[in-house]
């Protein structure tokens, strides 16, 4: 397929479906961790929830440099310039594992004042430790998947990384239960058991991703020459590495200011939101599949100076992704309550999971906005502006209204959803208007005689 020349709404699909599917695995991944987890105990799953903000620093680095990787090879492949192509696919691993000692290093060093932070009793900060000592010791497999797969989604390819994730899923399966509980001469690890399956079902996928890279073009011109550090490229990739990382890290911390002020109503209260968010993803995987060829395709095309046609894939993604998720917000509206009873027997855990998923649902049309906006920044290899829109809508905007509200206010626990929801909506159209009209100008700079309508 052409990424620059075909029917749009044809790639949206061919790119979209299978990373849509991969990332349904994914998520389900995630869910049945949950419901391992709650077998083990309440406060498992708890522990699970206040960990993530920990994991999201292994995600936001390992996704920054993967979404810098693609949008510079997309760019390059746009251009016809597969050795270019294959430098990069290099360079890439390189900064791959100089930051995997960098995040390991200072997460095993930090997260147990993380913990802390988040009022975790003794219960939970033991599990969650356990559980997070395996994720960050293993922490190379994730990254290295993530950023070689990067050069197989810029040509378009979403669906090895979905199979990647199926097999994962049924890995998980299996051997969440193997782990948890052992088998002859495997021992009982307990929470542990559920990080090391994690980081075994990864490490089967990453063998998988380098033999599909094996099969393409960048692959002709790979030699130990690329593997060799170079300043320029490097520099390249961290250029727009670190500003998508630190968007993405916007994110995590805005994930932990929500989980700290969500504690704040209880020891089950993260339990309750964390497991929410969780079915909640179920809905967004449509989005994130979306998001996944937005950035593939504006990438290509900006490179190939297609520039009426990335405003074109921007519109056509926002106007699935909105649908999608009127959609999926009626049905996470209906079935909360059911779904909760599902995942934990405890009255607390299923008040608060319900009580966000309703708020959630109605929240939906805003996240496309926020994720087709971010792809199409970081496609224009403009990554800092997605930083920017993130930092204020996970850090400062939160931080201004909702932690007063919660801390010095007392405002309920729905209340502050409800300004949540509020941000969100506000925010949205902020971000859409913004992305028109740096779309248009660089239209307008290209073509002199464009006039926006």
């Amino acid at each position: 397929m052409d990424l620059t020349k075909d029917n749009l709404s044809s790639l949206l699909k061919k790119i979209a479906i299978p990373a849509s599917i991969g990332t349904f695995f994914q998520t389900m991944y995630n869910l049945v961790d949950s419901k391992f987890a709650g077998l083990i105990a309440p406060e498992a799953i708890t522990a699970i929830v206040k960990s993530f903000p920990l994991y999201l620093i292994i995600i936001a680095a390992s996704v920054g440099i993967s979404a810098g990787t693609t949008a510079l090879i997309s760019n390059t492949l746009g251009n016809k310039e597969n050795k270019t192509a294959s430098l990069l696919f290099g360079q890439s691993i390189v900064v791959a594992l100089l930051v995997t000692v960098i995040v390991t290093v200072i997460g095993i060093a930090f997260m147990k004042n993380i913990l802390i932070i988040l009022k975790s009793n003794d219960q939970i900060l033991n599990y969650a430790i356990d559980y997070m000592k395996i994720i960050f010791s293993g922490s190379i497999v994730i990254f290295l998947l993530v950023t070689i797969n990067a050069s197989l989604v810029a040509r378009g390819d979403t669906k090895s990384y979905r199979n990647v994730l199926i097999v994962s899923f049924f890995l998980n399966i299996f051997l969440n239960p193997l782990f948890i509980y052992g088998f002859y001469f495997i021992p009982a690890l307990g929470i542990s058991g559920i990080a090391l399956a994690t980081i075994v079902s990864e490490l089967i996928g990453l063998i998988y991703i380098i033999y599909r890279v094996n099969k393409t073009e960048i692959q002709k011109y790979i030699s130990l020459q690329c593997f060799r550090p170079k300043k320029e490229l490097i520099s390249d990739i961290l250029r727009q590495a670190i500003p998508s990382g630190l968007s993405m890290g916007m994110v995590g911390l805005g994930v932990f200011i929500l989980i700290f002020l969500v504690s704040s109503y209880g020891d089950y209260s993260a339990g309750g939101y964390g497991t929410g968010v969780r079915f909640e993803q179920l809905f967004l995987l449509p989005i994130l599949g979306l998001n996944t060829a937005t950035l593939s395709l504006v990438g290509q095309n900006f490179g190939a100076n297609n520039l009426s046609r990335v405003k074109e894939i921007y519109l056509l993604s926002l106007k699935y992704g909105v649908g999608l998720m009127i959609i999926g917000g009626l049905i996470i509206f209906t079935t909360s309550p059911y779904v909760m009873r599902f995942f934990s027997g405890n009255q607390e855990i299923i008040f608060y999971g319900t009580a966000y998923l309703k708020i959630a649902a109605i929240a939906g049309p805003c996240y496309p906005v926020f994720y087709m906006s971010s792809a199409l920044l970081q496609g224009l290899k403009k990554p800092m502006y997605a930083m920017i829109i993130n930092l204020l809508r996970m850090i400062f905007i939160p931080l201004a209204i909702l932690a007063p509200a919660v801390l010095l206010f007392k405002t309920s626990y729905i209340q502050m959803f409800i300004y949540l929801l509020m941000i969100n909506y506000v925010f949205a159209l902020m971000i859409f208007f913004y992305c028109i009209k740096k779309i248009n100008k660089i239209i307008k700079n290209y073509n002199p005689n464009f006039s926006a309508v």
